[in-house]
C-alpha cells in the first residue's frame, strides 16, 4: 500500500441490514461472498447467528440470563473486530464490523458494514479505516438513508454522505477504504469494563455448550482480543477528543464556537447534549467575576440531541434564560467547577430534579436516563457548562467518561474564552468607534444627509476614517470627511481629536482654507506623527453655492438633478494635514436645489494593484444611479464598489475602513426667507417685533408668533446694546423649523449669565436657553450672531 495519500487501499465490504427484532432483512452479494451464506439463507435469520454483531444487539447483561438472550439492535453506534470460521471447512477469520442504528418509518433499524481484516495486512500501525461505496443502487428509501448517513457514520459530511446512496448496495461495489485522515470508531461504545464482562460471559457459555471441535460459527474473541478491544477504546477516546479539538475553534465567533462543542458530543459520546453560558460570557461584557451561585442567569446557547425532531425544544428551548434552582445537579456543577455524573437517575431521582423546576416536566426527558454535567471553565472562572445525557439502553456514563467529558470541556473552555475575548475586544473596538463618528442629523436646513462607516475587516474594528456634518450660522451645513494614515486604536485616537479640532474650528465660521491652515498647525504641534487627508465643504443653502477646500483627499463627486450626470470636482488638492509650509486654497462652486455631494475615503474606491481612477470612475458611475432614498442611495454606491473591489481583487474583505457621507442639496427658497437691518435704537425692538409677527402670518404660522416675539425682541434688544456703529441684521428662515439669526459688528460672544432678583441684565440668554429648541452664537468676519431655532408644532412647509 502507497503511504502518505488519502486513500491507500480498497477491499471488498459486506453489507446488511438488520430490523428491531435483530433479524437480517438484507443480504447483500458482499455479504455473501465473506460469510458464505446465501441470501435465502439468511434473511429472515437472527444476525447473531450469521456475524459477529453480538455487541450491536441489546442484551439484558445479567449474570442469570439466558444464553444468547438479545433484543433488538442499540440506538448507537457499535463495532468490533472477531475472530469467526466463515464456511464449515474454512479456517478462522478476521472480521472487522461495523454497525449504525437508522431511524426512518421503515423495519430497517441497524447498518452492518463488514469486511475481511486480511487484506489490511502489511498497513502502517496507524492506518485508518473507512467505508465507502459505488454510486449506484436499486435499493428503495436511498434518498432517505443519504439524508441520514452524516448523523449515522462519524466525521461524515455531506459530500460523503452522497456516496452512500442506500442502506443496501445490490449492484454497487461497496468496499473498505484504508485511509490516514478518517476514520469510524472500532469501539464507540465507551464502556470497556462492562464489555469485557459481557464478552468473557459469552465466551464462557458458548465454550460450555459446544465442544471444541464443534463451536457455532458464532463470533468468538480470542484469548489476547479483550485486551485490544480495551486499547482500542482508550485510543478511540483520544482521537475523539484530537478530532473535537480540530473541529471546534474554527471561527472565533462565540455561538458558533458553542454549537461546533455541543455538536461534537452527540451522537459519538452522547445522546443529548446541551450548552450553556454565563449571560455576561454571551453579550461580551468582559470576564465575569467570582464563583457563580443561584441568582447566576445563564443562557442556553445550543442543544443537538438525536430524538425525535421537536421532543426538547418546549421544555428546553434554545435562547433561553434562567437561573438554576439551589438543589439541581446542574448548581452542584457550576459551583463546585467540577463535573458531576449520575450513571442512572431513577424515577424518585428525576421526580426530584424536576420538581425543582416551575411551569415545566423534566420527567420524560431524564429519567431513566444517565447523565454528565461539565463545566466550561477558562482561569478556574466557570463561563457555563454542558448537560450530557444518554438513553435507556446505551452503556451508563462512568468514571471513564467522566474524565473524557472534563477533557472535552476543558479544550471547550478554552476555545470559548479566546471567542469570548474576541467578542469583548471587538465590542470595545466597536463602541470606541461608535463614540468617535458623529450621529449625524439626516435632515438639516437645506440638505439631507445619509452616511455609512464600514470598518476595514481585516486590520481591526477601529480606524482613522471620520465623516461630520454641522451646522454653521446662516442655515449653512459644514460638511467633512478626512482619513488619519494608518490603522487601529492610533489612528482612531488621533481621528477623534482632528475631529473635535474641526468642530471647534468650524464654530468660527472661518473659510475653508484657513480652517485647514489652522487644523495643519494643530497637527503639527501634536506631533509628527498626525497625518491626515481632509475634505471640508461648507453649503449655503440660501445662496446655492459650495466653498470647498482640500488636504491631499481624493476629490468629490458631484450629481447634477437636471440631467443626473455625475463628474469629480476639479479642486486645488493641497497637501495632507500635519505636513506643514503648503498653503490651501477655496474654490467656489455653483450647485441647484436636488444636487448630490458625495465624499468618502480612499478604502472605498482604492482596489491593490489598480489605478484609484479606476475607482473613482466606478464612484461617479455607481453615484449617478437613481434611488428612492439617500440611504438607497448610498447602499447601491457601496455594492457597487464592494463588488468591482471583490472582483479586482479577488479577496473577501477591505483592506481599509470606509467612510462615506452623501448630501442632497435641496436649497432654500426665497420666499422662505425674511431679512431686515435695524438701526442701532432701542425703539427698533418693536419694529423687530411687528416684522416678525407679520412675516409669521404670512406664512401661515400664528401658533409660532408669540413665542418669536418674545425670543426676537431679547435677540434684538442684546444686539442693539452691544453694536458699535454698524446696524444689527435680522433673518428668518422657514424650514422644517424656523430659524432666527441676529447679527452685529460686536465681536465678543455673549455667556450665558445667572441674574440675580436686582440685576438689570443677564437675562435674554436665559429666555432663548428656556424657550428655544437650539441655539448658539458664533463669529463672523464682521462680529458676531445669536441664533435660534424655534420648533413649528402646527403645519410647517418642508423645503
Amino acid at each position: 500500500m502507497e503511504q502518505g495519500t488519502e486513500v491507500s487501499g480498497r477491499i471488498p465490504l459486506a453489507v446488511v441490514v438488520v430490523d428491531a427484532d435483530g433479524l437480517v432483512t438484507h443480504w447483500s452479494s458482499g455479504a455473501r461472498k465473506l460469510f458464505g451464506r446465501t441470501r435465502e439463507q439468511a434473511l429472515g435469520a437472527p444476525a447473531v447467528d450469521l456475524m459477529p454483531v453480538s455487541g450491536a444487539l441489546r442484551d439484558e447483561d445479567l449474570p442469570d440470563a439466558a444464553d444468547g438472550a438479545l433484543g433488538g439492535p442499540r440506538s448507537y453506534p457499535t463495532a468490533g473486530r472477531a475472530r469467526m470460521t466463515l464456511a464449515a471447512d474454512a479456517a478462522q477469520a478476521d472480521v472487522l464490523w461495523w454497525a449504525y442504528p437508522l431511524v426512518g418509518p421503515g423495519p430497517e433499524r441497524l447498518l452492518v458494514l463488514a469486511a475481511d481484516a486480511a487484506g489490511l495486512t502489511g498497513g502502517a500501525p496507524d492506518e485508518r479505516f473507512a467505508p465507502g461505496f459505488a454510486l449506484h443502487t436499486e435499493f428503495p428509501g436511498a434518498e432517505l438513508l443519504a439524508g441520514r448517513l452524516p448523523d449515522i457514520l462519524p466525521n461524515m459530511g455531506p459530500a460523503t454522505g452522497g456516496r452512500i446512496v442506500a442502506q443496501v448496495l445490490e449492484l454497487g461495489y461497496p468496499v473498505l477504504e484504508i485511509s490516514h485522515h478518517e476514520r469510524v470508531p472500532v469501539t464507540p461504545d465507551w464502556g470497556m469494563p462492562r464489555y469485557r464482562e459481557r464478552q468473557a460471559r459469552r465466551a464462557a457459555r458458548l465454550r460450555a455448550a459446544e465442544p471444541e471441535d464443534r463451536r457455532a460459527p458464532e463470533a468468538v474473541l480470542d484469548d489476547g482480543l479483550d485486551d485490544d478491544l480495551e486499547r482500542a477504546a482508550v485510543r478511540e477516546r483520544l482521537e475523539f477528543l484530537n478530532e473535537v479539538s480540530g473541529r471546534i475553534g474554527s471561527s472565533l465567533d462565540l455561538a458558533r464556537t458553542i454549537r461546533e462543542v455541543t455538536s461534537a458530543a452527540v451522537p459519538r459520546f452522547a445522546d443529548f447534549a446541551g450548552t450553556h453560558l454565563r449571560a455576561q460570557v454571551l453579550a461580551g461584557e468582559g470576564f465575569p467575576d467570582g464563583p457563580p451561585d443561584v441568582t447566576t442567569v445563564w443562557h442556553r446557547v445550543w442543544v443537538e440531541h438525536n430524538d425525535e425532531p421537536g421532543r426538547w425544544d418546549d421544555t428546553v428551548p434554545v435562547g433561553e434564560s434562567i437561573a438554576f434552582p439551589e438543589h439541581t445537579p446542574f448548581v452542584q456543577c457550576m459551583v463546585t467547577g467540577e463535573p458531576v455524573l449520575i450513571p442512572y437517575i431513577s424515577d424518585e431521582l428525576g421526580d426530584r430534579i424536576a420538581g425543582q423546576f416551575e411551569k415545566r416536566d423534566l420527567r420524560p426527558l431524564i429519567n431513566g436516563r444517565s447523565i454528565l454535567i461539565v463545566p466550561l471553565k477558562a482561569r478556574n472562572v466557570v463561563l457555563g457548562f454542558m448537560v450530557l445525557l444518554r438513553r435507556a439502553g446505551r452503556e451508563a456514563f462512568d468514571d471513564m467518561d467522566r474524565t473524557t467529558g472534563a477533557e472535552l470541556a476543558a479544550r471547550a473552555g478554552l476555545v470559548l474564552d479566546n471567542a469570548r475575548m474576541y467578542t469583548y475586544q471587538e465590542n470595545v473596538a466597536e463602541t470606541l468607534q461608535d463614540s468617535m463618528l458623529p450621529q449625524v442629523t439626516p435632515r438639516m436646513a437645506g440638505c439631507d444627509t445619509a452616511t455609512r462607516y464600514l470598518p476595514g475587516t481585516r486590520l481591526g474594528r477601529v480606524g482613522g476614517d471620520w465623516f461630520d456634518a454641522i451646522k454653521l450660522s446662516g442655515s449653512r451645513t459644514a460638511l467633512v470627511v478626512g482619513d488619519v494614515m494608518g490603522h487601529g486604536l492610533n489612528s482612531a485616537a488621533m481621528m477623534g481629536q482632528l475631529r473635535t479640532a474641526v468642530q471647534t474650528v468650524a464654530a468660527l465660521d472661518l473659510p475653508p482654507a484657513q480652517l485647514l491652515r489652522n487644523l495643519d498647525d494643530l497637527a503639527q504641534r501634536l506631533g509628527e506623527h498626525y497625518l491626515a487627508t481632509c475634505l471640508y465643504a461648507v453649503y449655503d443653502p440660501i445662496r446655492s453655492e459650495l466653498l470647498l477646500a482640500n488636504a491631499g483627499h481624493i476629490p468629490p463627486v458631484l450629481v447634477r438633478a437636471q440631467d443626473g450626470r455625475s463628474a469629480l470636482l476639479d479642486l486645488p488638492t493641497g497637501a495632507p494635514i500635519g505636513v506643514g509650509g503648503v498653503p490651501f486654497e477655496t474654490a467656489t462652486v455653483r450647485v441647484a436645489p436636488g444636487d448630490r455631494l458625495i465624499l468618502c475615503t480612499d478604502g472605498l474606491v482604492e482596489v491593490r494593484g489598480q489605478d484609484i481612477g479606476a475607482g473613482l470612475a466606478a464612484l461617479c458611475e455607481s453615484a449617478a444611479h437613481p434611488a428612492a432614498s439617500m440611504d438607497d442611495a448610498c447602499d447601491t454606491v457601496i455594492r457597487a464598489l464592494a463588488a468591482s473591489s471583490r472582483e479586482k481583487d479577488g479577496r473577501g474583505g477591505r483592506k481599509d475602513d470606509v467612510a462615506l457621507l452623501m448630501a442632497r442639496l435641496n436649497g432654500i427658497p426665497s420666499d422662505d426667507v425674511a431679512q431686515w437691518r435695524l438701526a442701532l435704537d432701542p425703539e427698533e425692538v418693536g419694529r423687530a417685533r411687528r416684522l416678525v409677527r407679520e412675516r409669521l402670518l404670512r406664512w401661515g404660522l400664528p401658533h409660532a408668533v408669540e413665542t418669536a416675539e418674545l425670543l426676537v425682541s431679547e435677540a434684538v434688544t442684546n444686539a442693539v446694546g452691544h453694536a458699535h456703529t454698524h446696524h444689527v441684521v435680522l433673518r428668518l428662515v422657514r424650514t422644517e423649523a424656523l430659524l432666527c439669526e441676529v447679527s452685529d459688528d460686536d465681536h465678543e460672544l455673549p455667556a450665558l449669565l445667572t441674574a440675580g432678583p436686582d440685576d438689570e441684565c443677564g437675562r435674554g440668554l436665559r429666555v432663548i436657553s428656556e424657550l428655544a429648541r437650539e441655539w448658539g452664537t458664533s463669529r463672523t468676519r464682521q462680529g458676531k450672531t445669536v441664533w435660534f431655532e424655534q420648533a413649528l408644532t402646527g403645519p410647517a412647509r418642508h423645503s
